[in-house]
């Protein structure tokens, strides 16, 4: 059995000083292999903090364009015969802004707006799909792909009052895929 660790939105220093003080336990207890970052990494430490646990990958985020702009904004991957896109969410500079006319004209868009804007960056089809920029957790079947948002690990989203900072691990076994969201404690 395979395990990744999947981490979004640390912004760090932007919105949190450091890493939540329980996200590289949890990856080094979880036995992770690989990390895998969706965005919104804001400074290059951040990679190297985890890199400490296991090899990153990563796509760029909103927030990562200047600081990481070699990072993709899309990225297909291949564990164990199972196809993972990973992606940031906001799809494109353009997709950003669109995102916050919406935010301010209509007010936050749904969880599954978001999971679906995530799921359209990989027209060929993937088996997962892991996205972040929203800061919510998110962990549902479309279709057969299962799409995955690990929530922040620093900044959960401000308009789910109680919501604490969260990663996510995917386990791959036999070409089967199962996700968790863990919710790091205070």
């Amino acid at each position: 059995m395979l395990t990744l660790g999947v981490i979004a939105d640390t912004h760090i220093p932007d919105r949190a000083r450091s890493l939540h003080p329980a996200t590289l336990e949890t990856f080094r207890r979880a036995g992770v292999t690989e990390i895998l970052h969706a965005g919104d990494i804001c400074v290059p430490r951040i990679l190297d903090e985890l890199a400490q646990v296991a090899p990153v990958t990563a796509v760029r985020g909103n927030r990562d364009w200047f600081r990481h702009p070699a990072l993709p904004l899309h990225r297909t991957l291949t564990y164990e015969g199972v196809r993972i896109g990973l992606t940031h969410g906001h799809l494109s500079w353009r997709g950003y802004i669109r995102d916050k006319v919406v935010y301010l004209t209509r007010g936050p868009q749904s969880y599954r707006a978001f999971a679906e804007k995530a799921l359209s960056a990989f027209p060929a089809g993937v088996d997962v799909v892991i996205f972040g920029h929203n800061h919510a957790p998110y962990n549902k079947l479309h279709g057969e792909t299962l799409v995955f948002n690990p929530g922040s690990a620093t900044v959960p989203n401000p308009l789910e009052p109680g919501l604490r900072p969260s990663v996510g691990l995917l386990r791959i076994d036999d070409r089967t895929v199962t996700a968790e969201i863990l919710f790091l404690e205070s």
